[in-house]
């Protein structure tokens, strides 16, 4: 079963969104995060963003939820607003 952590940013300006593109396409990927995928959406004129993080089962949902929440605040989008965990009931891609 593949698990999603939503997570919804305040603050969040499209300077920083850039930055964290660049380091996100630069860099390897946390080893304390087994993430599938990744996906970053953003608002400029609202100033918000969210992260889509899906994990293959519990135990990798678990580990990187643990490793998210450890982050220090200058690695995240913005102000954390919001944590879900969610089922992936679809997931279609082209």
């Amino acid at each position: 079963m593949t698990l999603a952590r939503v997570v919804t940013f305040e603050g969040v300006s499209t300077d920083r969104m850039d930055e964290l593109k660049r380091e996100m396409q630069s860099g390897e990927p946390p080893v304390d995060i087994p993430a599938q995928e990744v996906i970053m959406l953003h608002d400029p004129e609202a100033g918000t963003s969210i992260a889509l993080v899906f994990f293959e089962n519990e135990d990798d949902y678990r580990r990187g939820d643990e490793a998210l929440n450890a982050m220090p605040s200058d690695g995240t989008p913005g102000r954390r607003a919001s944590v879900g965990k969610y089922e992936v009931a679809v997931h279609f891609k082209r």
